[in-house]
């Protein structure tokens, strides 16, 4: 009974590529670019056939099999699989690139900086010392073929093949018979003068100068140019020397060239060295270390070989976020890697750790994160804006912290084209209405303006037509100067998304009453608006059939497209105000809308007014968009048309105290409403159904209780005189 033998070559869990094998080093193998079947992972094969009447050299590769598949160090060519057959040799290992194929290809790139051939010669001369210190053993084959480059740019020592043993078992260097390999032996072997008084790494450390040689100068062309060190650096010069002095003798360990060249001054004592050593050592440095380097480390990436910083530093990022609890301090460096990464791995790679950064509590990874959302926000697709990072961001909004609510209001530029209806036209635009009502701090009830003005195009038309009129109305009776000024241009920025209706009858009414402003530039941005407002509403009268031409955005879905207006006001960006956010927040940390005690409108000077004298406080239900009872009849016809329908408001601030509990305020209430009549809002003004039912159900209440209490009053009086008067006495009348 015939049985088929399976073929053990199509079975390996790896491929060989189709193309031509890239640069083999001169020896048995052939290297072959491969692929991991299951994968798709790259790596390198080496391939060896048997072929006959090459014992010998069939012996070396099964040597180099053997070593290969046991040692294991980071500076040594990593083992992943082989394959061991009668016909032939598989050897799977990382993917890497012969050195001198490497040097090549980054010559015509422009070439290594020195800082990328230091740290590769200080690897080099690592996997040496493990070898000769730490296993005895004499790597016999220390030149140019025998070094690998992977894609990190970390250099490693490969071409085991005539290794042997230190300690003289199991026989002496095997025969390499291949001139291009025998030019590289020290020339105590050649004439065979020295030997008994030689190092055991002498022979070694020999080659490696011829391999320093070679790094820098190219080819070696014949041993006697070993005594001209051309092109190797200055500083590398004497310990260089040192390895092809003739004397076997005095030839360092490579333990003390390493220690060398890695004093003050020396070839090795760099930045990118040093990271490079902290890397691999990081999972047993302090957190403190940790904290340090990572702070640090932005600075040095600029200076750091691309392939460095995506395959070495990135993976050390990522696990010391995930494993580390690095914090806050690894974005900066993360987004700087992320620069060189492509869309695709970016997503697979920074998004994850992106996402789960925003969930964080931590404040300062959250502030970093909506400071430096431009480098990333163009990798997040809108679902995962929608449902991973927005119901985060929005808690910024309610923060305590100035910066924060400032942050969270400016990243709303960035995430509003990506945010569904929901969450853009009802949610952000509650806690913008909240923020420029509410909010204490001047600079960001001016910047909640800006950006709002700057999303407008992005809002739904019914959205627009509610919103946009109102806040930047809202926007002009701000006390603070910035914000009206911001009211004015967020207007004219805008300008295409209003009705002539709403420009005759509602924004110019507005802006003229700030040409009287005691602010010079609210003054002059009212005066430019107007003249722009007056040349549309010109135009159409002089030619009537311009009006669906000029309206034509008026009812358009919303579209990016028609906020280019905006672009021409360069001055009213959020970063030409909230530069100075900070120090402003610091000078008047109490500027509120709601404190403010004014007959009209505040006179600022300069940038912010001086705080204002507080009235006190007013009990309310819901924030500033109360409708004042004692208001009513003062307001303008057309303001019931302004509001933002329907939207309870009131319910973002979820006051502690309840109205019943204050009922002995409401005369403070008629007085502080009468000194700021000139402070209430066109948002609050407004007839919103949910605050007057929650205003009636109050006054009911408030009525039915001052009843009762009258009626208990009046019951008492007459008790009292009831009990004054006494039992009525009976008499004789006195008679004359």
């Amino acid at each position: 009974m015939w049985f088929f033998a399976r073929d053990p070559v199509r079975d390996f869990p790896f491929e060989l590529s189709p193309e031509p094998p890239e640069g083999s080093p001169p020896g048995p193998w052939v290297l072959h670019r491969g692929r991991k079947k299951a994968t798709g992972s790259p790596v390198s094969i080496f391939v060896y056939d048997v072929k006959p009447g090459a014992e010998e050299q069939t012996q070396v590769a099964k040597a180099a099999f053997k070593r290969l598949k046991t040692l294991r160090h980071p500076n040594i060519l990593a083992y992943i699989d082989g394959l061991e057959t009668d016909k032939c040799l598989h050897v799977v290992t990382e993917a890497v690139t012969p050195l001198g194929v490497y040097l090549k290809a980054r010559a015509e790139a422009g070439g290594l900086k020195e800082l990328e051939l230091s740290w590769g010669l200080h690897q080099i001369v690592k996997a040496l010392s493990f070898l000769v210190n730490d296993c005895s053993l004499i790597h016999n084959n220390v030149c140019m073929a025998a070094v690998f480059v992977d894609r990190a740019g970390e250099w490693k020592l490969g071409g085991l093949d005539y290794m042997y043993s230190a300690q003289g078992n199991g026989g002496g260097p095997p025969r390499k018979g291949i001139p291009e390999l025998e030019q590289y032996d020290p020339p105590e072997l050649a004439d065979g003068s020295g030997r008994a008084v030689r190092e055991k790494w002498s022979a070694d450390m020999w080659r490696l100068g011829c391999l320093i040689w070679e790094v820098f100068n190219g080819s070696l062309p014949r041993a006697a140019a070993l005594r001209n060190p051309g092109k190797i650096p200055k500083s590398l010069v004497p310990h260089y020397c040192e390895l092809v002095g003739a004397n076997p003798k005095v030839r360092p360990n490579p333990a003390r060239f390493l220690q060398n060249c890695r004093a003050p001054g020396g070839f090795m004592n760099n930045r990118f060295v040093e990271t490079n050593l902290f890397l691999e050592e990081i999972q047993i440095k302090e957190p403190a270390e940790k904290q340090k380097f990572f702070q640090e480390l932005s600075k040095s990436l600029d200076s750091f070989p691309e392939d460095f910083c995506r395959h070495k530093v990135l993976p050390q990022l990522l696990t010391a976020f995930e494993f580390g609890n690095a914090g806050a301090v690894v974005l900066t460096p993360l987004f700087k890697v992320g620069k060189f990464l492509s869309a695709e791995e970016y997503q697979q790679k920074i998004i994850p750790v992106v996402v789960k950064m925003f969930s964080s509590t931590d404040r300062a990874m959250r502030i970093r994160l909506l400071q430096q959302m431009e480098q990333f926000i163009q990798y997040l697709n809108e679902p995962t804006v929608n449902t991973q990072i927005f119901p985060h961001v929005v808690h910024g909004f309610l923060d305590t912290n100035p910066a924060i609510r400032e942050q969270t209001v400016k990243s709303m530029l960035l995430l509003a084209p990506k945010l569904n209806e929901t969450n853009l036209n009802v949610e952000l635009m509650k806690h913008f209405a909240r923020l420029q009502a509410k909010d204490e701090q001047g600079p960001i009830r001016c910047n909640t303006t800006v950006c709002l003005g700057k999303i407008g195009s992005y809002l739904s038309a019914t959205t627009r037509h509610r919103v946009l009129t109102s806040a930047f109305s809202r926007a002009t009776k701000d006390p603070f100067a910035p914000s009206r000024v911001a009211g004015v241009l967020g207007f004219a920025a805008t300008h295409n998304l209003y009705s002539m209706n709403d420009c005759a009858h509602k924004i110019l009414p507005v802006l003229c009453g700030l040409t009287v402003d005691p602010e010079k530039s609210v003054r002059d941005q009212a005066f430019k608006a107007i003249r722009s407002f007056l040349s549309k509403l010109e135009s159409v009268s002089e030619d009537p059939t311009q009006l669906a031409e000029v309206e034509k955005d008026v009812h358009a879905a919303s579209s990016p497209g028609m906020g280019g207006a905006a672009a021409s006001w360069a001055g009213w960006a959020v970063t030409g105000v909230s530069s100075l956010t900070s120090k402003l927040i610091r000078a008047h940390p109490t500027a509120a809308p709601a404190e403010t005690n004014v007959p009209q409108r505040p006179a600022p000077e300069g940038l912010p007014a001086p705080a204002p004298t507080p009235v006190p406080a007013v009990p309310t239900t819901s924030g500033p968009w109360e409708t004042q009872e004692e208001g009513k009849d003062t307001e303008e016809d057309s303001s019931a048309a302004d509001r933002w329908d329907d939207e309870d408001w009131g319910s973002l601030e979820q006051e502690a105290e309840s109205v019943l509990a204050q009922r002995d305020d409401w005369s403070t209430r008629n007085q502080a409403s009468r000194a700021g009549q000139s402070r209430r809002d066109s948002w609050g003004d407004d007839n919103w159904e949910g605050l007057e039912t929650e205003s009636r159900q109050a006054k009911a209440e408030l009525a039915r209780k001052k009843r009762e209490e009258r009626r208990r009053e009046m019951e008492a009086k007459r008790a009292e005189k009831k009990a004054a008067k006494g039992p009525m006495k009976l008499g004789t009348r006195k008679l004359d």
